[in-house]
C-alpha cells in the first residue's frame, strides 16, 4: 500500500478471522513498528506476542476476574473519567458501534456481551502486549514513545492485510497476563493490541471514527 491509503484506510477492528497469523508475518509488522520515533534512540518497548492456549488463558482469566468483581489491576491507568468534549467523543463513537451492532439502549443483555468481548481481547488470534522498562516508569516520554511504537505497530499490521484495535480491557488484570506471558518485573505492562485478519461480515467493523479537521485542531503561525 501506499502509505495515504494506510493512514487514510486504517480503522479499529473488533471482529476477526479465525485464520491464525503466522510469525513470520508479526516479525515483518514489528520490523516496521520498531522504526518509530523514540526520544534520543533511548527504545524503551518490549513486545510479548501471545496466541494458542496462553492467550486463551488470559483471556479467561481475565474475563473471571473482571466479572467475579476484582479491581481492575492495570500498571498504567488515568486516574479520572473523560469529561466535556472527551467524554463526547467517546460516547459518539460508543454510539456508532452499537448501532451498527443493533444493540439497543435498554439490551443489557447484549452490551454487556460487548463488555465481555472487550475482555476477551475481542476473540483475536493474537495479542501483542507492550510493555517498557520499569526503570522509566515516572518518565512522561517513554510512555509517548511507547504511543508512537503502538501507533506504527497497528499502521504495519494494517499495510500487511492484519487489523487490530489497541485494548486496554484486556488487560484489566494484570497479574493474569503477567503470570501466563511470563512478563518479567523489570518491565511495566503499558497497552495491548488485539490483531488479526478482520472479518469484513463483522458488523462493528464499518465503524470509521470521526476525526477533527485540520481547521479546528491546528494554528499555522507565521505563515
Amino acid at each position: 500500500m501506499e502509505f495515504d491509503e494506510v493512514i487514510k484506510g486504517r480503522k479499529s477492528i473488533r471482529g476477526f478471522k479465525s485464520k491464525p497469523v503466522s510469525r513470520e508475518i508479526l516479525e515483518e509488522v514489528l520490523e516496521l513498528a520498531v522504526r518509530s520515533p523514540s526520544s534520543m534512540n533511548t527504545q524503551p518497548w518490549h513486545f510479548h506476542i501471545v496466541t494458542g492456549k496462553v492467550l486463551d488463558n488470559i483471556r479467561r482469566e481475565n474475563t473471571e476476574k473482571n466479572i467475579s468483581g476484582v479491581a481492575p489491576s492495570r500498571e498504567i491507568r488515568s486516574t479520572l473519567g473523560y469529561e466535556g468534549v472527551h467524554r463526547e467523543r467517546q460516547i459518539e463513537v460508543a454510539i456508532q458501534l452499537f448501532k451498527e451492532m443493533g444493540i439497543e439502549r435498554d439490551d443489557k443483555e447484549s452490551r454487556q456481551d460487548w463488555v465481555l468481548r472487550g475482555f476477551r481481547q475481542f476473540d483475536a488470534p493474537v495479542a501483542v502486549i507492550v510493555t517498557f522498562d520499569s526503570n522509566l516508569k515516572d518518565d512522561d516520554i517513554s510512555k509517548f514513545d511507547c504511543g508512537a511504537v503502538v501507533n506504527g505497530l497497528v499502521n504495519a499490521g494494517w499495510s500487511k492485510g492484519l487489523g487490530a484495535v489497541i485494548n486496554s480491557q484486556g488487560i484489566m488484570q494484570s497479574p493474569v497476563v503477567r503470570r501466563y506471558a511470563n512478563i518479567p518485573d523489570d518491565e511495566v505492562i503499558m497497552i495491548c493490541v488485539a490483531m488479526g485478519y478482520p472479518d469484513n461480515s463483522f458488523p462493528a467493523n464499518r465503524v470509521i471514527s470521526n476525526r477533527r479537521p485540520v481547521s479546528e485542531v491546528a494554528k499555522f503561525i507565521g505563515f
